[in-house]
């Protein structure tokens, strides 16, 4: 009798834990006993210590980071800190988690959604550009840019950021899923007048449960933020601002020190498995490897394929044992709660939807053994 071979997750958060265990266990233990559970001294030195981390290159300004509830109240509160709310138009694109999306309207802000380059799933700089200069009619005024470093991948920020700068808006880097990317020997994070970070227990920096933190090189910016995701105080109990609740919990950052220090150790680990994906790709008569963008250091949150034939694909990998996932199945602008009523740019996401058709994602975690790794790459060199 023929038995299913066992299926390899494409995704295993349990495995992070278990790899650091000690040293998480330990760090849990002391955060409980500390007695102090909510903006304490573990939040502080997670902030401290993670935008040390993020500003240690040459050429990166001196980063200020703040603790919130999760990434998508990271782009919330830049906005916020920003002012940029009701009667303003905030520009990001469609082939994103909606994440992206829901935080722009949180605010009370209108999104207008652009479409990719095919090759690397990111932000078109050239629509960019075309709808800064002339932007859709019946829309707020642009007052800020988003774009998304997907799938471990850098935005070609360059001309973006050239692009920002020319129109006075700002620019906010999503970096949910590039902890530790780099464009041009610069971290990702640092580019932009802000960053929201996902610490979502799948990200290449999880917590084990939810968290998220923001990065920027405005110190006032930063305090003004910090206020805000507690109420606007900046005197206990005394509301300066009109804030919100957002809080990352002390026993969520002490596990995230941790983690931090095993981070840039991990994404080397992400690409040693992408790099035998790739070779065993060359086997392959339908697929090729992700393109990465020249000058970038690209980490791997997913190890992203496409075919026309996507369902195909999937299927026989899932009878060698392999999983896969599908990171967007469906844009946002074409999703029940935005259909029909968020805008587009010119190119009208043409190259957003074929992606969304066709796109998947290989098993990609740092904790995948050499074995797991062989597997995925016997049943890819297979198709």
């Amino acid at each position: 009798m023929n038995v299913a071979p066992t299926i390899l997750p494409f995704a295993d958060p349990g495995a992070g834990y278990r790899a650091l265990q000690p040293e998480i266990d330990a760090a849990v233990a002391r955060a409980l006993a500390s007695g102090w559970y909510i903006l304490g001294r573990e939040g502080e030195a997670f902030e401290a210590e993670f935008a040390a981390w993020l500003g240690n290159q040459p050429g990166a300004p001196a980063m200020h980071a703040v603790g919130c509830a999760n990434g998508t109240d990271a782009i919330m509160l830049i906005l916020r800190g920003m002012g940029i709310g009701e009667g303003s138009t905030v520009v990001t694109v469609s082939h994103t988690a909606v994440a992206t999306v829901a935080a722009i309207e949180m605010v009370g802000a209108t999104p207008l959604l652009l479409d990719i380059d095919p090759d690397t799933y990111t932000m078109d700089p050239d629509e960019l550009a075309s709808v800064l200069a002339d932007p859709p009619p019946g829309i707020p005024p642009i007052r800020a840019v988003i774009p998304v470093h997907i799938y471990g991948q850098a935005v070609d920020l360059r001309p973006i950021k050239t692009a920002c700068d020319d129109a006075g808006v700002a620019l906010i880097e999503d970096c949910a899923q590039c902890h530790g990317a780099m464009l041009e020997g610069v971290k990702l994070g640092t580019i932009g007048h802000a960053a929201a970070f996902s610490l979502y227990p799948t990200k290449n920096l999880g917590a084990l449960g939810d968290g998220g933190i923001l990065a920027t090189p405005d110190p006032e910016l930063a305090g003004r933020i910090a206020a805000i995701r507690q109420y606007g105080w900046k005197r206990r109990y005394i509301s300066d601002l009109p804030g919100v609740n957002s809080r990352l919990d002390e026993v969520q950052a002490a596990i995230l020190r941790v983690k931090l220090q095993h981070l840039d150790a991990q994404n080397d680990r992400r690409r040693q498995i992408a790099a035998a994906y790739d070779k065993a790709l060359a086997g392959s008569r339908h697929l090729t490897p992700p393109v990465r963008r020249p000058h970038a250091h690209h980490v791997f949150h997913l190890y992203v394929l496409r075919h026309p034939r996507r369902d195909e694909m999937m299927m026989s990998l899932k009878a060698h044992g392999i999983g896969t996932g599908i990171h967007y199945p469906m844009p946002v602008h074409t999703q029940p709660a935005y259909q029909g009523r968020v805008a587009l740019g010119p190119a009208n996401c043409a190259e957003t939807a074929r992606a969304a058709q066709e796109v998947f994602s290989l098993p990609m975690y740092p904790e995948l053994s050499d074995e797991a790794v062989a597997r995925v790459c016997d049943a890819l060199a297979s198709l």
